[in-house]
């Protein structure tokens, strides 16, 4: 077996996107007038209604048809509508949980933030992948969670300096080109915000639901809202929200204070409908075991922390059964 290395993943990302086709499967312009529609402001509601048919009809032969990933039965991706806060900690605690809380499950961890990876450093996983014999990938695996990410193909500080296309073609082979054996359920670390790489894995792969992490504070909810929406818009089931750092307890004299503000994803959960997961504690242990890459979850079990997370998990997978019948 050979490792696959950053220069190597680079080749054949490029050779890739020569090889792309502009022209996706059953979408094929048609010529006359036919490509163009012209509204007018007397136009009957009947028309109208017609006419909005018809544009959906076209719009959704130009979206790529979605194809499960092979060996994986539910994918759940970990969003949020900004960076900075502990969405990454909370999708490696998350997959961590849903492991803890019932063994029998096979759990796997993508990294999808391709300029900003943080699963090796969260899972204290380094060195290249090999390629097995078909030319896919092996994941990296500790805790029992095999992983993949663009941060086992590059150096610790060595920036990632791609334009769009690549980096779709490079989340297609995370995705697709990587032996992830059978697993219950892929967590997927999305990067920050709502762009070309949210689109692309909600609406090329299947995708269980959406767990949208956010602080109580304003700012951060007016993001994670539009990160809700935005997994509505493609049909993607909100799971619910997680609040993350909710409330900091003094270690000394045990004092509450609602550093980032109090309850307010609670508050967003119930105006968009959905639910709200569970509350994350801001805490000294959180931070330090995670840059040690020894997640709470595994590291400290029985801590209340730990806790917080495997309730996260359990209250995610009442959720998926909840959408999935």
């Amino acid at each position: 077996m050979a490792p696959l290395t950053y220069s190597r993943m680079s080749h054949f990302l490029r050779s890739s996107i020569n090889r792309l086709s502009v022209t996706r499967t059953g979408t094929q312009s048609k010529p006359g007038p036919a490509c163009c529609v012209q509204f007018t402001r007397r136009q009957r509601s009947g028309d109208s209604q017609a006419l909005q048919e018809r544009q959906r009809q076209q719009m959704a032969k130009g979206l790529p048809r979605q194809k499960p990933i092979a060996g994986v039965k539910q994918v759940v991706v970990v969003a949020s509508g900004k960076g900075g806060v502990g969405k990454s900690t909370t999708a490696v605690n998350l997959a961590l949980g849903l492991l803890a809380n019932d063994p029998r499950k096979s759990v796997g961890l993508l990294d999808a933030d391709v300029y900003g990876p943080s699963i090796p450093k969260l899972m204290n996983l380094k060195g290249n992948p090999q390629l097995n014999d078909d030319n896919l990938m092996i994941p990296l695996v500790n805790y029992g969670v095999p992983c993949m990410s663009m941060g086992f193909l590059v150096d610790d500080v060595a920036p990632i300096v791609w334009r769009g296309l690549m980096v779709m073609s490079a989340i297609e082979r995370l995705l697709r080109h990587v032996d992830w054996g059978s697993l219950d359920y892929l967590v997927v670390d999305m990067p920050p915000g709502t762009g070309d790489v949210q689109l692309s894995i909600s609406q090329n792969v299947p995708v269980a639901g959406a767990v949208i992490v956010s602080t109580p504070q304003d700012i951060a909810l007016l993001d994670a809202r539009r990160g809700a929406e935005m997994f509505r818009k493609v049909h993607v089931p909100v799971l619910g929200l997680v609040q993350n750092m909710s409330v900091f307890q003094c270690p000394k004299c045990d004092h509450r204070t609602h550093i980032f503000g109090s309850d307010g994803a609670r508050r967003l959960a119930d105006t968009l409908g959905v639910q709200l997961l569970g509350d994350v504690p801001l805490h000294l242990n959180i931070r330090e075991t995670s840059d040690q890459g020894k997640p709470v979850v595994v590291s400290s079990p029985d801590s209340p922390e730990a806790e917080a997370y495997r309730k996260v998990a359990a209250a995610v997978v009442q959720r998926l059964q909840e959408v999935c019948t």
